[in-house]
């Protein structure tokens, strides 16, 4: 059965995530469709670029209100599109506790570095590309996993790596990851599309497809 995807965008990211996953449901890579692509700013380019493809979009600003309230006005969003799994795409925030609990299992993230290294909170874009570099770093890389209360801990659904360069610089550390990005991302969500990921404890196990 086709899924539906919810997907949620902060401020100034341009959506480079987003759009590759409505593009793959597009063209059929993923058995699912965008239904609803939800902002914290009405300015954010993610937002524009999502309303560009024909894909409904919100905007649900935390200014203002609890975490409670703000959770409770996601979870009124995400039921009405009757979301099957939400995807974090340049979300900066800490997805609300009672969100993560209303979807366990169901929402997923991706991160610009081979986690449990460099994660947390405020590691995220330039940030986490020039601590990979200062480090000395051989490798970096992107990481899936699904989201618990916590940032970047939840459970490793899938990994890609890349070499860092001896003249890397932040920017093509990251124009190189985010390619990367792009392909673990969609690859993550067709897996929960056919039902193909198990979680069992921390780990995730990836099932064989059926014949």
């Amino acid at each position: 059965m086709s899924i539906r995807i919810a997907i949620l965008v902060s401020g100034h990211g341009r959506g480079s995530n987003m759009a590759a996953l409505i593009d793959a449901c597009e063209r059929g890579e993923i058995d699912g469709q965008v239904v609803l692509v939800i902002g914290t700013r009405r300015e954010a380019p993610a937002l524009q670029r999502a309303a560009e493809k024909g894909v409904p979009t919100c905007v649900i600003s935390p200014r203002g209100l609890d975490d409670e309230q703000y959770a409770r006005r996601l979870l009124q969003a995400l039921e009405e599109a009757q979301v099957d799994l939400v995807c974090l795409a340049g979300y900066m925030r800490l997805l609300p506790a009672p969100v993560v609990r209303a979807y366990a299992g169901r929402v997923m993230n991706i991160h610009p570095a081979l986690l449990p290294l460099f994660g947390g909170k405020g590691m995220y874009g330039e940030h986490v590309h020039r601590a990979v570099l200062e480090s000395g770093m051989k490798v970096s890389g992107c990481t899936v996993h699904f989201v618990d209360e916590h940032y970047d801990t939840g459970p490793i659904i899938l990994q890609r790596c890349v070499p860092v360069e001896e003249d890397d610089t932040w920017e093509s550390l990251a124009a190189r990851v985010l390619e990367q990005e792009h392909q673990a991302y969609v690859q993550a969500v067709k897996l929960f599309a056919e039902g193909r990921l198990r979680l069992e404890g921390r780990r995730v196990r990836i099932l064989p497809s059926s014949p």
